[in-house]
């Protein structure tokens, strides 16, 4: 899909719910925080302490998350988002994340707005593995020209609406092997506040595109949660192929993999690292490009067919539920739009602090600020980890 599966994935990871179809998810044992690292298994999501006095008499495995966000791309806002974690016995949570439903909408100050539903399942120990999502996005955003040397002052409108849905399922092959397939419908139509050549056949630039996209996937997942992980690791590939009909733009290839590892230090200090690839083949839309998932600017900012880019990030639980991250990371960029970026080194840098909302899920609230070049800097406020 978010870019503009990849934008669409920004706006719905705001929640926990559709956070974990992002990011694909795990193996079982759930750690309390309270315990840190260890073995020991989370309590269950009945157990759940409500955080609010008025939220005391929802079912203590619901979790409702009214939340301002603010990022680069859109602006600051309101996020209404919730899940429901499905209840599990002991031998499920030994054998598999909990599954659940979840819901979010939205609307940020630059008049951009999304509403969407998800759900995750986890069958026969985790043998199965099931994510879909129903979204609808009107997004009001910000695209430098083609041509432009800098950025400053020249950004121009960039109008993106329409359906989306997804689906993917997954079988274990082996170990915490899995490979899968997956679907997805696209009905997007999109305006740019200025004139574009479309001499330019890396990209389509189509008012209307309706594609419909197979694919294939294969994983490896060892993490010990999928929502905030401890330890373990989680490899992703993937391929889609996109068929694009009443249109004259071409079929398109997308091609993406994504490694993460994370490494417990001490009891409260744990490492997490990514690196990820993308490409892309044929008349890409402007809405599915590659782009650099770091922070610091504007996820528009950097759009094109291929990317690479890498971060790590530093995790100290600090005081019960308050912790506070340090994070590093770079990018490159190849073929992109006006070939802005082409070929150059991008930063990004800096700090955040969370706070724990949910503890047998792991689940945070975050802020963080963060650097680039070009005197680029914004504010990050969200709920999950950026990776």
């Amino acid at each position: 899909m978010k870019k503009f599966l990849t934008l669409i994935a920004i706006l719905l990871c705001i929640t926990p719910a559709i956070c974990l179809a992002g990011k694909a998810s795990s193996d079982s044992k759930e750690s309390t925080v309270e315990a840190g690292l260890s073995d020991e298994s989370a309590p269950e999501t009945t157990e759940e302490t409500p955080r609010f006095k008025f939220l005391s008499k929802k079912p203590k495995n619901l979790l409702l998350v009214p939340i301002p966000t603010s990022n680069p791309t859109f602006g600051t806002g309101l996020i209404l988002g919730g899940a429901y974690f499905y209840p599990q016995t002991e031998a499920q949570k030994e054998a598999q994340p909990a599954s659940f439903t979840g819901a979010a909408a939205g609307y940020t100050s630059n008049e951009s707005w999304f509403a969407g539903v998800m759900q995750q399942n986890y069958w026969k120990d985790d043998t199965w593995r099931f994510t879909g999502v129903a979204a609808y996005l009107d997004l009001k955003l910000d695209l430098i020209p083609t041509g432009s040397d800098d950025h400053a002052g020249k950004s121009a409108d960039w109008l993106v609406n329409g359906p989306i849905f997804q689906a993917r399922i997954s079988r274990k092959l082996r170990g915490n092997w899995y490979m899968g397939v997956s679907a997805r419908y696209l009905d997007i139509s999109q305006a740019i506040g200025m004139d574009i050549e479309n001499e330019d056949e890396d990209f389509n630039f189509e008012a209307e595109t309706r594609a419909v996209g197979v694919g294939v996937h294969l994983d490896y997942d060892s993490r010990d949660q999928p929502t905030n992980a401890f330890q373990g690791r989680y490899l992703e590939l993937k391929a889609i192929g996109s068929y694009v009909s009443e249109s004259e733009a071409d079929n398109y290839q997308s091609y993406h993999a994504r490694f993460r590892s994370y490494h417990p230090l001490r009891d409260n200090l744990v490492l997490a690292w990514e690196v990820n690839g993308c490409s892309r083949g044929g008349q890409v839309p402007l809405w599915d490009t590659c782009r650099l998932g770091l922070r610091g600017f504007p996820a528009t900012d950097y759009l094109g067919k291929q990317s690479l880019y890498a971060q790590a990030e530093l995790r100290w639980r600090i005081y019960k539920k308050w912790g506070m991250v340090g994070f590093a990371g770079a990018g490159r960029m190849n073929e992109t739009l006006g070939r802005y970026g082409e070929d150059e080194t991008i930063p990004s840098y800096g700090l955040g602090i969370r706070f724990m909302v949910m503890e047998s899920q792991r689940i945070n609230v975050r802020v963080d600020y963060a650097r680039s070049d070009k005197g680029n800097a914004a504010w990050y406020l969200s709920v999950t980890e950026a990776f």
